[in-house]
């Protein structure tokens, strides 16, 4: 992927599924795009993918016809709502769950081939501690974990955090706190998770939001909409807004990081000597 500026790789995680994460994903995206941004959206849940339904769109190729060798990634590109870009991964194919390192290898490779210049990159990866998940959060420079105040919630995104920490030097780890009553509750439920993070790993998270429920987030994704398009002042869609906002304050990054340099090396520009 050539590009002129600094690109933000961002991924967003869970240590359990069915916590908003697409939503959040999808709904990222398009705050930072409606902000004056250029946003690429890739689905990597490989095996069961669903941004594509989420947002009402049609995916006639995704990845799996990238790895065959069928189809090019510029290609399988979809136009998404506001602008956004999305890559479309693949559903109900569990040979796309189980990748080994080379095939995601082959495939991360393959952005290599995108001429489009891009703000974010957004990652919706799979939840869970894959090896292809693991993959995709070592290339982010930001890792967004999502989660609910539900103890299974909290304990699995605790693991998840952990793992990063100790095994792969992942240290850019935020928090979003979804479905919540309210912005304190939102702020309850960081400094809960944060506390145990503190007290056995040495070092806290960041906050990024609180995204309340929401009855126009969910009349949303019956629409297979995102709410910040179809209800911009709605509760959930502010959220959204404050999100987008506190992340275009992070600092652009000038060089790849983790274990897959390759992953963004034409991503980002390289810092001159």
């Amino acid at each position: 992927m050539s590009s002129s500026k600094s690109v933000q790789v961002i991924a967003l995680t869970s240590g359990k599924g069915g916590v908003g994460k697409t939503n959040t994903a999808v709904n990222m995206a398009l705050a930072l795009q409606k902000a004056g941004n250029r946003v690429l959206l890739l689905d990597a849940d490989l095996g069961l993918a669903n941004v594509d339904v989420m947002i009402g769109l049609y995916a006639t190729y995704n990845l799996s016809h990238v790895l065959s060798g069928e189809k090019r990634i510029n290609e399988i590109l979809l136009d998404g709502p506001g602008g956004i870009q999305v890559v479309p991964a693949s559903s109900g194919v569990k040979s796309m769950a189980e990748l080994n390192e080379q095939q995601i290898g082959y495939l991360i490779q393959a952005f290599s081939e995108l001429n489009e210049e891009y703000d974010y990159l957004i990652i919706d990866t799979a939840a869970g501690i894959s090896s292809g998940v693991l993959s995709f959060l070592q290339a982010a420079h930001h890792v967004v974990v999502v989660v609910v105040d539900e103890p299974s919630s909290i304990t699995d995104a605790y693991a998840m955090i952990k793992l990063l920490r100790r095994d792969y030097d992942v240290n850019n780890i935020w928090l979003v706190s979804n479905l919540v009553d309210s912005n304190e509750h939102g702020e309850k439920l960081f400094n809960k998770l944060n506390g145990v993070v503190e007290r056995f790993l040495g070092e806290g998270i960041n906050y990024l939001c609180a995204v309340p429920r929401d009855t126009r987030l969910s009349e949303a994704n019956q629409r297979q909409k995102a709410v910040l398009e179809v209800s911009p002042s709605s509760k959930s869609s502010q959220a959204y807004q404050r999100a987008a906002a506190m992340v275009s304050r992070w600092p652009k990054p000038n060089a790849a990081r983790g274990q897959m340099e390759f992953f963004v090396e034409r991503l980002i520009e390289r810092a001159s000597a």
